[in-house]
């Protein structure tokens, strides 16, 4: 009868230690979804995972599209509002405002003259 008690104690704690371990197995599997979740909304420009970045450089009009091109960088970028960033064509100007990684894209918040 001891036996049988001991051993019931002992599957008990065995049952109880797997669905312990399981659930901690599952929790960075839930966590790593989540944050692939997050990189994909930071790379579509969502607002709310990705911070606004300041970005000085030439404004410049080729092919139809308006770029910032950084000349300590060497990188260039396309700016998605024509309307805020057609000002500054032709001159130097400091963007703010948060990149596509993927398509090098700049979702402008504000421009101004560079300082």
């Amino acid at each position: 009868m001891k036996y049988s008690i001991a051993l019931f104690m002992l599957g008990s704690a065995l049952t109880a230690f797997a669905i312990t371990k399981s659930g901690r197995e599952q929790q960075p599997q839930s966590a790593q979804a989540s944050s692939q979740q997050k990189d994909a909304r930071t790379r579509s420009g969502n607002a709310e995972t990705q911070d606004a970045l300041a970005f000085t450089g030439h404004v410049v009009k080729e092919k139809g599209r308006i770029l910032l091109k950084d000349p300590v960088t060497k990188m260039t970028y396309q700016l998605d509002d024509a309307l805020k960033a057609k000002p500054f064509i032709g001159k130097q100007a400091k963007v703010i405002g948060k990149l596509d990684l993927d398509s090098n894209l700049i979702y402008v918040d504000s421009i101004g003259p560079a300082l």
